[in-house]
C-alpha cells in the first residue's frame, strides 16, 4: 500500500472503545426499566408502558450522546488545529517542543524522549492546512452513537414482545442483557491487550449487581 493510499484510507467511524461503551450504556439504561417490572402483578399494559419508556429513554439518550459526540469531536479538533498553529508560528524550537510535550499523556511521557518530540515537530511543520470543521465522517459517527444506544435496547426488550409469561420474559431479558454486557466487556479487554474473559465477566457482574440493586429497591 502506497503512502497516498494510507493517507486517504478511511478510519473506522467509531473505535472499539466507543462502540462497546455505547452498547454498555444502552443495555444498562434498558435494565433500569425492565428491572422495575413486577413479576407478580405486571399486566400487558404495564409491560407495554415499560417497553415504550425503555425505547423512548434510550432514543433520547442516544440523540444526546450523538450531540455530545459532535461537541467533543469539534472541541478536540479545534485544540489540535490550535496546537499546530502555535507550533508553526513559534520562533523558538524549544518552546514548540514544550507545547508538544504538554500534549503527551502522562503514562507515555516517560517513554518519549527529545528526539521523538523533535520528530513530531518536524512532521507538524510538513502537515497541510488543517481545518476544525465537522465533516461527513463525524456526522456518521454521531449517527452510529445514537444507533448503538437504541440498538442495545432490543435484546433487553424483545423477550417481552415475544413471550407472554412475564417471569420467563424477564429472566430471558436479563440473560440476554448479561450476555451483551459480557461481549462488550470482552471487546474492551481485548482492545486493551488485557484479559478479555476477565473484562467480560466483570462487565456482566456489574450488570448483575445492577439488576439485584433494582430488585432490592422494589423493582
Amino acid at each position: 500500500m502506497s503512502n497516498d493510499d494510507r493517507a486517504t484510507k478511511s478510519a473506522p467511524v467509531l473505535d472499539p472503545v466507543d462502540r462497546s461503551s455505547e452498547s454498555i450504556f444502552g443495555v444498562l439504561m434498558a435494565l433500569t426499566f425492565t428491572g422495575t417490572v413486577s413479576v407478580a402483578t405486571a399486566g400487558r399494559q404495564e409491560v407495554h408502558t415499560m417497553l415504550l419508556a425503555a425505547l423512548g429513554s434510550n432514543l433520547a439518550w442516544g440523540l444526546t450522546d450523538a450531540v455530545m459526540y459532535l461537541v467533543d469531536t469539534a472541541t478536540q479538533r479545534s485544540r489540535v488545529v490550535s496546537l499546530v498553529k502555535r507550533v508553526r508560528t513559534s520562533r523558538d524550537p524549544a518552546e514548540a517542543d514544550a507545547l508538544i510535550a504538554d500534549e503527551i499523556p502522562d503514562r507515555l511521557a516517560t517513554m518519549v524522549g527529545p528526539n521523538v518530540i523533535e520528530a513530531v515537530r518536524g512532521h507538524i511543520l510538513k502537515l497541510p492546512e488543517l481545518h476544525a470543521g465537522l465533516g461527513r465522517d463525524d456526522y456518521a459517527g454521531a449517527g452510529a452513537v445514537a444507533l448503538l444506544v437504541v440498538a442495545a435496547t432490543l435484546p433487553v426488550v424483545i423477550p417481552f414482545m415475544l413471550i407472554d409469561d412475564v417471569m420467563v420474559a424477564l429472566r430471558v431479558s436479563n440473560g440476554l442483557a448479561l450476555a451483551s454486557l459480557f461481549v462488550s466487556g470482552w471487546i474492551l479487554g481485548r482492545y486493551a491487550y488485557g484479559n478479555p474473559w476477565r473484562a467480560g465477566l466483570t462487565m456482566a457482574a456489574i450488570g448483575a449487581a445492577l439488576v439485584c440493586a433494582i430488585v432490592a429497591l422494589g423493582g
